[in-house]
């Protein structure tokens, strides 16, 4: 993206000659309508599953009103014929400081779920953080890569075994570094699901990266001694379920029809899932087992970040989980300059949550960040049309992106810095 004729001002010049035969995008480029038409495409539950938060969902709430706490100020008359937005990220340099976050069960809102997104991230270049709660395994969504980077995320199970082998894996897959997300240690409240009694792992969705390891193979077939299915009504739900756990299980729905494995995986998944107990010893144990950049997901407090530096980690992310965990918890964007300043420069700071628009990758930039992470948005582009659908959500944010860069005088992200903003009513 170093041209004029290149990167944003192609892309409004496609959708403009496009709109002159009377075609409008099939994915809509204002963020509030992405979310409303995709909502139309996926099911109740799916919806409530991506969009939705803890609580009254004031987290949320929040993450977008601390962007608009912000106010950026243009420098004028530089010249930014050409732009670069490249940045390097732990030795790889990317065209743009824009990752995708980690976002489970994919499944619910498009088919091709995990595999189109591999897809569309590695045609723009960024990386595709491996969900742990995939619904595509992450040998399968690298092979769907190619040379494309990617990391991997990972939630501590109760099984030590299953963690590490899950890190071997990801190392084998070609994973450029390995994110550990501390914040879901326990699952949060999350009334839309709740109203619908629905939660996608009990029905086996979601949990590819377990039904497809070895470890966590072994621990199901040593259930299986001991195995009693347990007596439930019949009704059609239940039998929608049933169907449901055989479709997602691998191997042929036929045998998984007439096999009590899949529900028993969902049972050593429901035992598993997650570690309550994890705390700083867990992080040298790792530290120690991995050759991988390591990051913390979720940091939000200063000496957490701090004491990131101290254990050997390689970066923090800074992140609520999009709303999704505590509810009148702290905006991502506010925790994000104090963070950055506890760690000087001395590791790399990514934040997410909130982030829907060009202006606010500036401002995280100009604040601390050393690039982003985007979710609910490329599901919703996921959903709207696949892999094609998450890519044009890719470009239109990084156009966006670029504009604004280029209007605010900047040539390079290095000259995204703190001074370009002001707090609004200052």
């Amino acid at each position: 993206m170093s041209d004029e004729l290149m990167g944003a001002r192609a892309r409004q010049q496609d959708i403009y000659l496009a709109g002159v035969s009377g075609a409008k995008p099939a994915v809509p480029v204002s963020p509030h309508r992405l979310e409303r038409v995709a909502r139309r495409k996926m099911s109740r539950t799916g919806f409530a599953y991506i969009a939705g938060g803890a609580g009254a969902e004031r987290t949320m709430a929040a993450n977008r009103a601390a962007f608009d706490r912000w106010r950026i100020v243009p420098r004028v008359l530089t010249d930014v014929t050409a732009r670069d937005t490249s940045v390097t990220l732990f030795g790889r340099t990317l065209p743009v400081p824009l990752l995708l976050a980690p976002v489970g069960v994919l499944e619910m809102a498009h088919a091709d779920a995990d595999i189109a997104v591999a897809g569309a991230a590695s045609d723009a270049g960024v990386p595709m953080i491996f969900s742990n709660q995939a619904s595509r395994s992450m040998e399968t969504c690298a092979a769907a890569m190619g040379d494309g980077p990617r990391w991997f995320q990972l939630y501590w199970s109760r099984s030590t075994d299953l963690a590490l082998s899950f890190v071997q894996r990801a190392e084998r897959s070609g994973c450029d570094a390995l994110v550990l997300t501390l914040d879901t240690t326990i699952l949060g409240w999350r009334p839309r699901d709740l109203d619908l009694g629905y939660l996608p792992f009990l029905r086996g969705k979601g949990i590819a990266q377990y039904t497809s390891d070895p470890v966590f193979q072994r621990e199901v077939a040593a259930d299986m001694a001991a195995f009693e299915r347990r007596s439930t009504r019949v009704t059609p739900s239940a039998v929608r379920t049933l169907i449901q756990l055989a479709r997602a299980h691998p191997g042929r729905f036929a045998d998984n029809l007439r096999s009590d494995v899949p529900i028993a995986a969902v049972q050593r998944f429901i035992r598993t899932y997650s570690k309550p107990s994890l705390n700083w010893d867990d992080v040298a144990f790792l530290r120690e087992r991995t050759s991988l950049p390591l990051l913390l997901k979720g940091v939000l407090h200063p000496d957490d970040a701090r004491r990131a530096v101290d254990h050997g980690v390689d970066g923090v992310i800074v992140s609520n989980h999009g709303g999704r965990q505590v509810d009148g918890g702290i905006a991502a964007l506010d925790a994000l300059p104090g963070i950055a300043g506890a760690v000087g420069g001395e590791i790399t700071v990514l934040m997410d949550s909130g982030i829907r628009t060009g202006a606010d990758m500036y401002k995280a930039l100009a604040l601390g960040a050393d690039a982003v992470c985007i979710g609910r948005p490329y599901a919703y582009g996921l959903a709207i049309a696949g892999r094609r659908g998450v890519g044009e959500v890719i470009e239109n944010l990084l156009s966006d992106f670029e504009l604004t860069m280029a209007l605010s005088g900047c040539q390079t992200i290095a000259d995204i810095s703190a001074d370009r903003l002001v707090r609004d009513g200052a």
